[in-house]
């Protein structure tokens, strides 16, 4: 491996990365969008009081009572 960084764009035309996504049904075109949805979410504080998923030892302490007395 290279120790450079790649654009999307090397990464995408990566014969091996397109092997992958193949495989995966992966479309170059909704990773695209995905990423730019991710991108634009960055920089948008207006989101942080919507509702998101919680870390997992939280998830897990929830559910500790119903994994207990099953």
């Amino acid at each position: 491996m290279s120790e450079s960084i790649n654009t999307l764009d090397e990464l995408l035309n990566d014969p091996m990365i397109q092997l992958v996504m193949a495989r995966d049904r992966v479309r170059p075109a909704e990773l695209r969008l995905l990423l730019e949805k991710a991108r634009g979410r960055t920089g948008d504080d207006s989101r942080i009081d919507q509702a998101s998923v919680p870390p997992a030892h939280v998830v897990a302490r929830s559910c500790l009572k119903q994994w207990l007395y099953r």
